[in-house]
């Protein structure tokens, strides 16, 4: 079975707030959907966090490598697509790329074979997995407003960042975070992102260490991006003081970019983006690596259904890896999925045990999104 050609479908119109100091709007474009034909009519779909423009400048760079290739061996062609772009690549919109590509690939192999995703890379250690409501934070009276519809939904873990945490005072972040621990109660788990990879991030070491300490008093499960991004030795540091586990990596990509920060004992908990790192060949082995240093690995997921799908299949093949991030509010994750997703009553996610991702993209759906005519999305998938 070989590989045809690779569209991207582009997302916006309903793109959600990143908490970010340039916030994004509705129309901008940070993620895209990639679909894999296949001469044999099968297509597999992947996710990149990267806007359709840089998306499709790396498709062409990259056609060359892929066409024609064998679909049903997505390690060793993404690793081809890897070494061939050494000068090129090598962590930017190339790898975030070749990550939605091998995504579709596992996509498709998964169908091919009639399995999960998760059984392929090794097996299904658990069928269902609590997803967290991942919320931007906002003022320390608006926070119950934010949190008790989700919790309504039925989730029962939260991570609140961005906004103005970290980047007012002190008694600003206490009040927040006391505010959400009112709203959620005692017995959910809460999490905490500083989102100190924001332009111009305004925190050091020594404030980090301060609301580290501030957050154990409200039962904190981890304090995530509590650093600028190149602090290795900072959050050494930090992981070695915090009294609640530190959590980070959701802006490197590439297994060799996280050898060094694993190696020094850097994180609590490991978080690549799976479609950003390089896909499920390459974040599978990031897995495996921050497994051998005592390091448990929760995927990062601001992204797509895909990605989701992408998480939830990596959740069921690493023993310890009980949570997922899930985007609360978003139409590319709760409206792109043919029947959508449903917590149970203990407010778990299930991991879909189809064959591939388990995942059936609603074209209807993507073609609102991708802003591409029903009849032209369909004629591109053939």
């Amino acid at each position: 079975m070989k590989i045809r050609d690779v569209h991207a479908f582009g997302l916006r119109g309903s793109t959600p707030e990143g908490g970010w100091s340039n916030e994004l709007q509705p129309e901008d474009c940070v993620h895209t959907l990639i679909a894999v034909i296949t001469d044999e009519g099968i297509v597999g779909w992947g996710s990149v966090f990267t806007s359709e423009d840089l998306v499709r400048a790396s498709l062409s760079v990259l056609r060359p490598l892929f066409a024609g290739e064998n679909a049903l061996e997505p390690e060793r062609v993404t690793e081809k697509l890897h070494q061939n772009t050494f000068w090129l690549g090598r962590g930017g919109a190339i790898t975030h790329t070749i990550s939605g590509i091998d995504i579709a690939l596992w996509d498709i192999l998964g169908k091919v074979t009639g399995q999960p995703v998760g059984r392929l890379l090794g097996g299904r250690y658990r069928e269902r997995v609590r997803p967290y409501a991942s919320l931007l934070m906002r003022e320390p009276e608006q926070m119950a407003d934010v949190l008790l519809p989700v919790k309504a939904q039925g989730f029962r873990a939260f991570k609140i960042g961005w906004g103005p945490f970290g980047r007012k005072s002190n008694a600003m972040d206490e009040a927040i975070v006391d505010a959400a621990r009112e709203a959620i109660g005692s017995e959910a788990l809460l999490m905490v992102d500083a989102g100190a990879s924001d332009a111009f991030w305004p925190g050091n070491y020594k404030w980090a260490l301060r609301t580290a300490e501030m957050l154990a008093d409200f039962d904190v499960h981890w304090f995530e991006e509590a650093l600028h991004p190149d602090a290795l030795q900072d959050y050494v540091n930090l992981r070695q003081s915090s009294p609640v586990p530190i959590a980070g990596g959701e802006v490197l990509t590439r297994r060799q970019s996280f050898q060094p920060w694993l190696e020094a004992g850097a994180f609590d908990i490991v978080q690549p983006d799976v479609t950003k790192v390089g896909g499920i060949s390459e974040e599978r082995r990031i897995a495996q690596m921050a497994r051998d240093h005592g390091i448990r690995f929760i995927p990062h997921g601001w992204n797509t259904v895909v990605g989701l799908a992408a998480d939830l299949q990596l959740a069921s093949a690493f023993h310890d890896t009980d949570l997922v991030e899930y985007l609360t509010g978003s139409p590319f994750i709760d409206e792109l999925a043919v029947g959508g997703w449903h917590l149970d009553s203990d407010g778990m996610l299930a991991i879909p045990a189809k064959p591939g991702l388990g995942v059936h993209i609603d074209l209807e759906a993507l073609a609102q999104h991708s802003r591409v005519p029903l009849a032209e999305l369909r004629a591109r998938l053939d």
